[in-house]
């Protein structure tokens, strides 16, 4: 949210996207302080991921997802501590990528040619990140973005009916329900601005979208894992860390070790 009398380090705001939180009203170093601050559990949630999938020599597919989701929220902290349209891309064109790696995951299994989906889906990412590095794409990359994530779905739900391990379909609905809850606080912070700004305390909308979608990720990157690992024949269990956080243990076959 635009405020012309505050001073800033960054300078003018420039990017064509602005969320409903006073700029620099805790540091003139961050823009939006709650937006930027909000991404570190998504940091620490793919860290925990990426540690997991190393640890049990996971696919290599799954490090490279969970260090996708890190450079993702790294991304948006840089884009929401300084909003430059020049930074924009830190985070938007993570985004695209990121859901290009979970088509990946989802579709490769039943992919008959090996080379050619990974092939498209590169050269598909590296095209949007020249576009949209030249084009100011507001409405559009929103509705690009969100059919991205609609392709993910039937595969998803394939898995999960597929899937007979309650715990695992526990992991299924969490990431379902961060997701339903992270979109209605996005839709709140962004269409109710005017009548959240006059309130005694913003509730930070966009903020609790970040950490509930970092939540919503490591939840996807958990249950994609256990249904890699029975697919595998790895006999996957869901475990938890600390006693609440869940994680996917497997106990692989001796010749596979």
């Amino acid at each position: 949210m635009a405020d012309s009398m505050v001073s800033s380090f960054w300078g003018p705001v420039t990017s064509t996207t602005e969320l409903c939180e006073k700029n620099y009203a805790h540091s003139t170093y961050i823009a939006e302080f709650y937006n930027t601050m909000s991404n570190i559990p998504c940091i620490i949630l793919a860290l925990f991921g990426l540690i997991t999938a190393l640890r049990q020599r996971f696919e290599k597919r799954f490090s490279v997802l969970h260090i996708s989701n890190m450079t993702l929220a790294i991304g948006s902290m840089i884009f929401h501590a300084t909003l430059q349209h020049v930074l924009q891309q830190s985070d938007e064109t993570p985004m695209v990528w990121e859901m290009l790696l979970y088509l990946y995951v989802l579709y490769s299994p039943d992919w008959h040619y090996r080379s050619t989906m990974p092939t498209f889906l590169f050269l598909y990412g590296l095209t949007f990140a020249i576009l949209h590095s030249f084009f100011r794409i507001g409405v559009g990359f929103k509705v690009h973005y969100v059919g991205l994530c609609l392709l993910c779905v039937p595969r998803m739900y394939k898995y999960y009916i597929q899937t007979r391990d309650v715990a695992a379909k526990k992991l299924a609905k969490l990431f379902v329900a961060t997701i339903t809850l992270g979109t209605l606080c996005w839709f709140s912070d962004r269409f109710f601005c005017a009548k959240i700004s006059s309130w005694y305390v913003n509730p930070q909308g966009h903020a609790w979208w970040h950490v509930l979608m970092g939540l919503n990720s490591y939840f996807a990157n958990a249950f994609l894992m256990f249904c890699r690992a029975q697919q595998l024949g790895w006999n996957p269990k869901v475990a938890h860390f600390l006693g609440f956080l869940p994680y996917v243990k497997i106990q692989k076959p001796k010749k596979q070790e």
